[in-house]
């Protein structure tokens, strides 16, 4: 697997995981999950800019907002028993839709 693939995955890892602990730190409000919010987003961010080092912004940010965004759906059900309707999953179907056509398609993502 080329390595701005793997910065771009750890990337999306980070940023869900400080995604998920900006719920958990209910507004910044509770000292260790707002930590993990910072340092999360600053790891995702730093492998982030790794990212572009190889691809262009426009595709590493719809991978990487479009993925987490997915990954943030799933937490939220499965973790916080939020429920999303039909128009939601159909909405979040769409943008794996469109991820998996500039993965496949793209000439403009590398491979």
């Amino acid at each position: 697997m080329p390595i701005h693939y793997v910065f771009l995955i750890f990337a999306i890892i980070a940023e869900t995981i400080g995604t998920t602990a900006l719920q958990a730190s209910q507004q910044f409000t509770r000292l260790w999950p707002s930590v993990v919010v910072v340092i999360a987003y600053g790891v995702s961010f730093y492998l982030l800019a790794m990212t572009l080092r190889f691809m262009p912004v426009g595709v590493v940010y719809a991978m990487w907002s479009g993925l987490g965004i997915v990954m943030i759906a799933a937490i939220g059900f499965v973790v916080f028993g939020q429920r999303l309707d039909l128009p939601a999953i159909i909405g979040i179907g769409m943008i794996l839709g469109g991820i998996l056509v500039i993965h496949l398609f793209s000439q403009t993502s590398p491979h």
